[in-house]
């Protein structure tokens, strides 16, 4: 199959230099390149162990915690105004 992909410089240049090590075409390293990358196994899921034995806040489940910090920044600065 032809079809047309644009490829990093980065990435060209490590192709080139594989094409050169091995005396294979571009063609022949970009195809084995990308074979060989996708008929490796996904990576497996990591299992993190809880650092706390405490089930996570139900109020909280689904919350951006970044936004909940904010929050109370918000409020922690309110306070400090009124002062």
């Amino acid at each position: 199959m032809r079809t047309t992909v644009t490829i990093d410089a980065d990435t060209e240049h490590l192709l080139r230099e594989e094409a050169i090590r091995t005396g294979c075409s571009f063609k022949e390293v970009l195809n084995q390149s990308i074979r060989r990358a996708l008929s490796q196994p996904s990576a497996e899921r990591l299992e993190v162990p809880p650092l706390f034995a405490a089930p996570f806040p139900s109020e909280f489940e689904g919350v951006s915690l970044n936004r909940l910090a904010d929050a109370l920044d918000d409020e922690e600065t309110i306070k400090e105004l009124a002062r």
